[in-house]
């Protein structure tokens, strides 16, 4: 069996890509994040017509997720318990993260017997911005549900997959210095390695070596100027399962590019 993850930044103008990178890699499950749609937006016939099922969850032209998956979709959740979300003008002028309120930044569903979560991280802006406190809030109430998902079912098998929009190590982005401190404060590394104290493993880097982002700017991509934040954390379960993994660096290439590229994770079912 075949996941990936893909930040594919607007579905609508890159649809073609997709179905694209589904059959080129063969893949049986594509979790996508930033489709930047409402369901009924979605290309569904693209999909559908080659026999694969979709789950959506979006709002408006920002944020959205979604599974796209020929294995089956049982049990689709449009969001993790105890999501946090982010609301804009509250009255006295701040911004804040309020819980009950959630963007369209995961959700999962069973396919193929395997719990996988399309995630979307929030991004947190700068280190001094309110965004960057609703980030940390939002890692950790995903990694408390993640870990009692496990208290519940440690057999269970689960992917949490997405663009984690954090810089685990120097070595994962081109100019540790480039980022303005953001992505790579500690706050956002401990908030991320947490998951493996919560029992998951992150099952690419064992695999595959990249950078997964390449920005617009600046002639990022052909200067290889890059950093990897999309990743895959497996329950112990899934984790053994996995025989390898793929980051397609090619998927960058060519006129209307995402700026991110799918990370693939193989399994052994």
């Amino acid at each position: 069996m075949k996941i990936a993850t893909w930040n594919i930044n607007s579905i609508r103008a890159r649809a073609d890509r997709a179905v694209d990178v589904l059959q080129r890699h063969d893949l049986d499950v594509l979790a996508l994040q930033e489709i930047k749609c409402k369901p009924e937006q979605f290309p569904l016939e693209q999909f559908t017509d080659l026999g694969y099922e979709v789950a959506i969850e979006g709002h408006n032209q920002w944020n959205g997720v979604a599974i796209i998956s020929r294995v089956g979709l049982e049990n689709v959740q449009n969001v993790f318990t105890g999501q946090p979300g982010f609301k804009k003008g509250t009255p006295d002028g701040e911004e804040l993260f309020i819980a009950g309120d959630p963007e369209a930044r995961a959700i999962g569903a069973t396919t193929g017997g395997i719990e996988i979560w399309s995630l979307y991280v929030p991004n947190g802006r700068s280190v001094d911005d309110p965004h960057y406190h609703y980030k940390l809030a939002w890692l950790s109430a995903l990694k408390d549900r993640a870990a009692a998902r496990l208290a519940e079912d440690p057999d269970a098998k689960i992917a949490l997959t997405g663009d984690w929009n954090v810089i685990p190590t120097d070595e994962d982005v081109w100019d540790v210095t480039a980022t303005g401190g953001l992505y790579v404060s500690q706050p956002e590394r401990d908030a991320f390695f947490a998951f493996e104290d919560a029992g998951f493993t992150e099952v690419t880097r064992e695999h595959a070596t990249n950078y997964t982002f390449w920005d617009y700017q600046q002639l990022r991509f052909p200067k290889n100027q890059g950093m990897r934040i999309d990743f895959v954390y497996a329950s112990p379960a899934l984790a053994k399962l996995v025989t390898g993994a793929e980051i397609d660096r090619d998927e960058r290439k060519g006129k209307g590019a995402s700026d991110h590229v799918p990370v693939i994770v193989n399994l052994d079912l």
